[in-house]
Order: structure tokens, then C-alpha cells, then sequence
């Protein structure tokens, strides 16, 4: 079969070397042996950085690659570099923890890699094919990384769980995309688009319907949100900040061009779909977390929750609401990647510690570790003036410049009610008695990490426009018209 021409695989240039450094790295771990995980780990950092700083110098020019089933647009290219970003920060993160776990392997960010090339791929989906090959790339990688830990019963549980889940919601989004093709005679997002000019068939909606699902699973919004707290819990702890980053900005991305830009005529149908997802996600991630004792599963429904916040900007249907969405996750990344980080510094007497109150008395005895986390908190629960309130207020007046005020007094609501569990920690840090001490030191990575992570949440609200700007301009580019 002969190769495809270079014009029509240029476009997914970020793609491809992301996919070569992987396979280059692994001959590079197979070769040099267990003892290469730290290189590996690292030169996969800095094979990201260089994809990032392509993916920038390329800019967001629109264009369609590998028969038009590949698309790059500044819409893609804001989420892709949220991607990279999230997995070099978790590759980072999880070097020195899977040396004192004893499971520091150089498959490991080789597996990241493909992920990454899987979320990059969905992000830049244009027809149903693409989109499902992207899911599943991501998919595998994902399975392997959260049992991890073969020698934990729960890491081994976690991934268990998430590949039989996983599999059922591939089966959905399948059935789904074939009823999409068997009513429309088309795969591609753009004969979709111009394929129900006079009305869209009941078929047509189920189908919709049913990838809905498979996507909504990818972003564990409710209620297809049931392996997100087992998996999150079992799942070695930098995995679980990988998870609650990467691959949730790419679904989220997938989920926005999937029903923007080939349904984006079919808003009145399928935005109650998004309405009660959105609803139910911030119910669950606002009032099940209550209850909860181990941070990681607390995280897990509070980022059920902040999904179902994120999904307000793609309920509006508008490129407000887009740019909503943009500004969402870009916030959502640097909160959750901080306070995965103090999770990561909870050891005592050389072994990790998650339960919420072992965090008592933090202020008195780590003050700065205690200080990023009373930022993140705060931020997450949308206190004014840090970079979680902007997020929110953003999606919620999209929201109201669509008509959707019962979507807008439901968020602020259940926005109060989470608002408890978050302040609980900082109440927990500040107010009782310490149980004991963390150990120390925390290592120089994760402290740039916490540092840059908590001066941006903490300054966003100085210098907004960059942001701003670069998310208007990329939910401009999914409106052409």
C-alpha cells in the first residue's frame, strides 16, 4: 500500500514524534535496562516540551490531514498543550514515588507517552473512525498504568475495574457511531454536518445518544461516573493525578468538537442530554464527597463535580460557553496538578498516609505545604480572588447569556454545598491538633511544581488576558461561520 503523501500527514506532526519518542524510548529502557527509568522518564519530559514548543510554532491555523479525518485549529491546539503539560507534570511527579514504591519501571512514561498520542489524536478528531482509534490508544495505555502496582491488591482492582467499564463504554460509543453512519450513509464530522439540513431522525439521536454515553464515561460525569472513586483510590497516586488531568481535558475536548461541530445544528436535541449530566455531576460531586476520609477518593467526586461545572459552557452551546469550557480546564489543570502534589508529600515513617485527617495540624507543623493547600482548596471551592472563582463565574454567565438560569442557580448551589469539604481541610490544616509530622525533604521536583501551581492559581486574576485571549480565539475557530 503506498505511504500517504507528506501534505496529508504534516498536520498530526505533533503526533507522530510524540508516538516516535515512544517507541525510541522504550528500545532506549530495553537496551540500557531497568536502571534507564530515570532517563527515560526524563527525555520523555523533554521530548513533550519539544511537541509543545512545535505545536506553538506551528500555530493554530486550521487544516484537515490523513483523509480529512485528522483536524489541528487553535481549539486544538489550546487543549493539546493543557495535554502535554499534564503529562509531562505527571511523569514528574511520579519519578521519585515509583522509586520509594519500588515500581520505578521505564515503561512507565513510555505508557504516558501513547496515552498522550491517543488524547492528542482524539482532540484532534474529525470523523467517527479517528475519534474511536484515539479513545482506544488512550484506553489500553490507561488500563496498564493504574495497575501499576502488581503487587497492590487495590492498583490491580483499579485497573481491573476501569478496563471492564472501560470496554462497556467502548461498546456504547460503538453502537452509537454506527447508528450515526446507518442513518446518515457518512463517518465524516463534516457530512454529518450537511447531512440533516431538512431535520435529524429519531435514529440519528439515539445514535448521538449513545456516543454521548461513551464520552461522558471518558469524563466520568454522572452517571456513568461508578469506577472513578475505586479507580482513583487503587490507582498509584501520581496515576490518579494523571487521570484527573490529561486524559479528562482531551475527553472533555472530544466531547465539545464532537457535538459542536458536526451537531452543532442539533443544539435544542441533545443540550438537555448535557443538562442532566451536568446537573447530576455537580449534585453527586457536591454532596457524595461530604462523607468521605481518603483525600484520593474525595478528589475523585470532586472531579465528578468539576466536570459537571465544566459541561455548563457546553450545555450554552455558544462560543462564550466554549470559551468557558477553555478557561475551565486550563484553571482546573494547575488546581488539580497542586494538590496532587501535597497529596504526594502525605508520607509518615517512609510510608504514604490519605487519610483527610491526617492533615491536622498541618499549618503548625509544615506551614508552607499547608499554605498551597488552603490556596488549592480555596480556589476549587470558586473563593474570589483565586483562578477557580473566574473559572466558574465564566461557565455561569454563559449559561445565562444562553437562557439556562436553572443550570446557573443549581452550579452556585451546589457550589456552597462543596464549598464545606473544601474548607473542612483548611479547618482540619489550621484549627486541630497535629497527628505527627511529614517527612521530609519533599524533593526539588515537586516543590517547583507546588510553587508554580499555587502562584497561578493564587495571581491569575493580575494578568487574566493571555488566557482569556488564547480561549476565545480557539472556541472562535470551532464557529467559522
Amino acid at each position: 500500500m503506498p505511504l500517504a503523501p507528506l501534505p496529508a500527514v504534516l498536520p498530526a506532526l505533533p503526533e507522530i514524534l510524540v508516538v516516535c519518542s515512544a517507541m525510541a524510548l522504550l528500545m532506549v529502557g530495553v537496551f540500557r535496562g531497568e536502571g534507564s527509568t530515570r532517563l527515560v522518564s526524563w527525555l520523555s519530559v523533554l521530548a513533550l516540551i519539544l511537541v509543545i514548543g512545535i505545536a506553538l510554532a506551528r500555530g493554530g491555523e486550521r487544516q484537515t490531514g490523513l483523509n480529512g479525518m485528522f483536524i489541528t485549529d487553535a481549539f486544538a491546539l489550546f487543549m493539546k498543550v493543557l495535554v502535554l503539560i499534564g503529562s509531562a507534570v505527571s511523569i514528574v511527579m511520579a519519578m521519585a514515588y515509583n522509586e520509594r514504591e519500588r515500581i520505578a519501571r521505564f515503561e512507565f512514561p513510555v505508557l504516558i507517552l501513547l496515552a498522550t498520542t491517543g488524547m492528542m489524536m482524539m482532540i484532534s478528531a474529525n470523523d467517527l473512525i479517528s475519534l474511536y482509534i484515539g479513545i482506544e490508544l488512550q484506553s489500553l495505555a490507561l488500563y496498564v498504568v493504574a495497575s501499576f502496582k502488581r503487587d497492590s491488591e487495590q492498583s490491580t482492582e483499579a485497573g481491573l475495574k476501569y478496563f471492564v467499564l472501560g470496554a462497556l463504554s467502548s461498546g456504547m460509543l460503538l453502537y452509537g457511531c454506527s447508528l450515526i453512519y446507518g442513518f446518515t450513509g457518512t463517518t465524516s464530522f463534516a457530512g454529518l454536518a450537511s447531512s440533516f439540513a431538512g431535520g435529524a431522525s429519531v435514529g440519528l439521536i439515539i445514535g448521538i445518544v449513545f456516543v454521548s454515553v461513551g464520552l461522558a464515561f471518558k469524563v466520568s460525569a454522572v452517571p456513568f461516573h461508578m469506577w472513578t472513586p475505586d479507580v482513583y483510590e487503587g490507582a498509584p497516586t501520581p496515576v490518579t493525578a494523571f487521570f484527573s488531568i490529561a486524559p479528562k481535558i482531551a475527553a472533555m475536548a472530544l466531547f465539545v468538537r464532537f457535538l459542536i461541530e458536526p451537531f452543532g445544528a442539533l443544539a435544542g436535541e441533545w443540550r438537555q442530554i448535557i443538562w442532566f449530566i451536568s446537573v447530576a455531576s455537580m449534585l453527586l460531586g457536591a454532596f457524595a464527597a461530604i462523607n468521605q476520609r481518603n483525600i484520593k477518593r474525595l478528589m475523585a467526586y470532586s472531579s465528578i463535580g468539576h466536570v459537571g461545572y465544566a459541561l455548563i459552557g457546553l450545555a450554552a452551546g455558544s462560543e462564550t460557553g466554549i470559551q468557558g469550557v477553555l478557561i475551565y480546564m486550563a484553571i482546573y489543570l494547575f488546581m488539580n496538578v497542586g494538590t496532587f502534589a501535597v497529596i504526594l508529600c502525605m508520607r509518615r515513617d517512609g510510608k504514604m498516609v490519605e487519610a483527610i485527617e491526617d492533615l491536622a495540624g498541618l499549618a503548625k507543623t509544615r506551614p508552607a505545604l499547608a499554605f498551597a493547600l488552603g490556596i488549592f482548596m480555596f480556589s476549587m471551592a470558586g473563593i474570589p480572588p483565586l483562578a477557580g472563582f473566574f473559572s466558574k463565574l465564566w461557565v455561569f454567565l454563559a449559561a445565562i447569556h444562553a437562557g439556562l438560569y436553572a443550570l446557573s442557580v443549581i452550579g452556585v448551589v451546589t457550589s456552597v454545598v462543596g464549598a464545606f469539604y473544601y474548607v473542612r481541610i483548611v479547618k482540619l490544616m489550621y484549627f486541630d491538633e497535629a497527628k505527627g509530622v511529614f517527612d521530609r525533604p519533599i524533593g526539588a521536583e515537586l516543590q517547583a511544581i507546588l510553587v508554580v501551581s499555587a502562584v497561578v492559581v493564587m495571581l491569575f486574576f493580575v494578568v487574566p488576558g493571555p488566557l482569556l485571549t488564547s480561549a476565545e480565539t480557539a472556541a472562535s475557530s470551532l464557529f467559522p461561520g
